[in-house]
């Protein structure tokens, strides 16, 4: 009996491991070979959201896979060939939560519930022209423009719009059921989570071409999770973009500007006192135009920012800069501030930072710089891989229309 019962628990621990072995369906996706041994370790795929073209409905979902170096492109068209619309029309954001990863796709009003391992779909959760997401460990948070939109003759005239402020949806993270909604400002883009609170960037990206204030939003939002209702609007700044908490209280804002006159750049308030905010880099020996802001991404808890000094120069060749800051102290406006030597090439659209343990032995971690590149907006781009402490490029390979948004797993 003593052997037997030997024998079935071998029998079940081999039955366990062959399972754990067993690749995801997604291993047999034909894919391009990219060399990631400076990568391995960090993290299992990294997932590139590709935006495609307003009304093309060609937004698409990419992955680095790196354990082989395997990059497969259209991976939701593949694994989910019953879904005839594909991903849809405009990819606007993604972010992977536990094992699930969340797709926000503007133009088709959806949210997209994948599988991080094979990446088939769970879920789609009809949202009126969702922005941005954000969690927490019960709900998905997502900013929605609530329909907002503004059409023009071939003079450049308005003939039609509809301006009502944005909403923050909140999307049950077990039912996949949408579970209230609550006003913020208009347009609003980038929603992070920090100590029972939405922090929410309100652009008013529409506002700006429509009577009676033809102005851009200059808000954020602060929502209190807990009762589900606005707790306060605080001006930070014109067109305001993506929104970071680093967890210990600063919150990160960045502005895009108004194209004419104002620039843009990152701005950070602290969460004790969200009143007050400061551009990064006031102050410093750094000239302002150098902290503009094309792109930016978290990792740790320092933002990292490209831009041009260009910006309101469309004719000019463009030179891109690289560039980061950590907070130290946030009443004296002190903080870590580092401007990269080598500048980005191409049209930088998106960017994700990946860290690694400082092969120095240093506290500072090792960052490793993801770059989309739009090119022409029109055609595909392409994903980079850069560490500018080894001389910069380390791979390249090309994406869908747009490489605008990445999600690590």
């Amino acid at each position: 009996m003593k052997k037997n019962m030997l024998l079935l628990g071998a029998l079940l621990f081999f039955a366990a491991c062959t399972k754990d072995l067993e690749p995801s369906r997604d291993y047999a996706l034909d894919g391009e070979e990219v060399n990631v041994t400076a990568l391995k370790g960090i993290c299992r795929k990294l997932f590139v959201l590709n935006e495609g073209g307003m009304g093309s409905n060609n937004a698409s979902l990419d992955f680095l896979h790196f354990s082989d170096g395997k990059y497969i492109k259209n991976a939701f068209g593949k694994m989910n060939p019953d879904v005839a619309s594909g991903l849809g029309d405009v990819g606007n954001d993604i972010a992977v939560n536990g094992d699930e990863v969340w797709v926000v796709v503007n133009n088709s009003g959806i949210v997209e519930v994948l599988s991080a391992k094979d990446e088939t779909e769970i879920a789609a959760i009809a949202v009126p022209t969702p922005r941005n997401i954000a969690f927490d460990n019960k709900y998905a948070y997502v900013t929605s423009w609530a329909g907002a939109y503004v059409n023009y003759d071939s003079g450049y005239n308005v003939t039609d719009f509809k301006n009502p402020k944005g909403q923050v949806y909140r999307i049950d993270l077990t039912t996949k059921q949408i579970a209230g909604s609550v006003e913020v400002g208009y347009q609003p883009e980038g929603i992070a989570c920090y100590d029972g609170r939405l922090y929410v960037a309100n652009s008013g990206g529409i506002s700006s071409q429509l009577p009676p204030s033809f102005s851009y939003d200059n808000t954020v939002s602060i929502i209190d999770i807990a009762s589900f209702k606005l707790i306060k609007n605080v001006e930070v700044a014109v067109n305001l973009k993506s929104v970071y908490s680093d967890g210990h209280g600063a919150i990160y804002v960045s502005s895009f500007g108004n194209y004419y006159d104002v620039h843009s750049g990152m701005y950070v308030l602290y969460a004790r006192n969200p009143e007050k905010s400061m551009r990064l880099g006031e102050g410093s020996a750094v000239k302002p135009e150098a902290l503009n802001v094309t792109c930016s991404a978290m990792a740790g808890n320092t933002v990292y920012c490209i831009g041009t000094e260009n910006e309101f120069d469309w004719s000019a060749p463009r030179s891109y800069s690289l560039w980061s800051f950590k907070v130290e102290d946030f009443e004296s406006g002190k903080g870590h501030f580092t401007l990269y030597p080598d500048p980005v090439p191409g049209t930088p659209y998106g960017l994700a930072v990946l860290e690694k343990p400082s092969p120095s032995g240093s506290d500072e971690p090792h960052p490793y710089f993801i770059i989309g590149d739009a090119g022409d907006y029109f055609n595909p781009g392409t994903v980079s891989c850069y560490d500018w402490s080894a001389g910069g490029k380390l791979c390249e390979v090309t994406a869908g229309v747009c490489p605008g948004h990445f999600a690590i797993w």
